[in-house]
């Protein structure tokens, strides 16, 4: 395992190198075999939990102020970890061209502002999937011996797929319809200075085009953040939230977010108003 303190805009560069033709034969930018990648581990240590960065980050996404931080937010102290993972000469893809797929927390209590976290990001060999390739992060959050928060983001790495393999999460009965947000044209650069990523996906209509899309978009994780805040003030301290990510939302633009509520289980969608298309689905459940 390799411990540090990663920066997420230096990681997230050198993440990004292999897909630049030429680059990608530099020794310690060169991609490793697929075949032979079995797994890395990265890892922070003594976190402290910044009430001023756990304020901007809420402003942006939608929660209120509190004594305890939003449920996704140490996925922002993790970033770091996942681009210094994929920033790995070992690590087999570059993180160009890896789609974040789905998305699972489970808070096992609220975690304090001011209270300090040891984080751990780890990643195994990848499983198939019918479009690819799925890697699967699994980070941990940790309190002297005590687990307090873990998640595991999927990406998907596109090619060679497998038929006969499982597609993944299904979120049966997302509602459609509901309360209506317009999101800004800034929202990807308001979120990327608040999470540390500045995929250029996000932030410009130019820097979004130039890697295919016709316009910026919003962060996966920004979509999730803003659900969750939509229905923070009715989940228990320690609940699991599952999403997966559909489609992207293009910004400026407009978004409808639903939920409803059975048995202690929530089941939400953030879509598009015009046609129900969904751009996220999710669940949360008590633990």
């Amino acid at each position: 395992m390799v411990t540090g303190e990663p920066s997420g805009a230096r990681s997230l560069l050198r993440a990004a190198l292999p897909a630049v033709p030429g680059l990608n034969l530099l020794p310690g930018v060169r991609k490793g075999p697929v075949s032979a990648f079995t797994g890395l581990a990265y890892a922070r240590r003594r976190v402290e939990v910044r009430r001023s960065a756990v304020e901007q980050y809420a402003a942006v996404c939608g929660f209120p102020r509190k004594d305890t931080v939003p449920l996704p937010y140490p996925h922002l102290l993790a970033f770091g970890l996942h681009m210094a993972i994929m920033g790995d000469p070992a690590f087999p893809y570059p993180a160009i061209g890896t789609v974040h797929l789905e998305n699972s927390i489970t808070a096992h209590r609220a975690i304090g502002v001011g209270e300090v976290l040891d984080l751990e990001t780890s990643v195994g060999a990848p499983r198939p999937h019918p479009k690819g390739s799925l890697l699967d992060f699994v980070t941990t959050a940790t309190v002297g011996d005590e687990t307090v928060w873990d998640e595991t983001s999927t990406y998907l790495r596109r090619g060679r797929g497998d038929a006969d393999a499982a597609g993944g999460l299904v979120v049966d009965g997302a509602p459609t319809g509901g309360v209506e947000w317009r999101l800004p044209a800034d929202l990807g650069r308001r979120y990327a200075r608040v999470s540390g990523d500045h995929n250029p996906i996000h932030l410009y209509p130019l820097t979004a085009r130039a890697l295919g899309f016709r316009r910026q978009i919003a962060h996966g994780m920004w979509t999730l953040a803003r659900s969750v805040a939509a229905i923070e003030n009715r989940l228990p301290d320690a609940v699991t939230v599952a999403v997966a990510f559909k489609r992207p939302v293009f910004l400026p633009g407009t978004v409808a977010f639903a939920d409803t509520a059975e048995g202690g289980v929530h089941t939400f969608a953030m879509t598009d108003p015009r046609d129900g298309s969904p751009h996220l689905v999710g669940r949360a459940t008590p633990v």
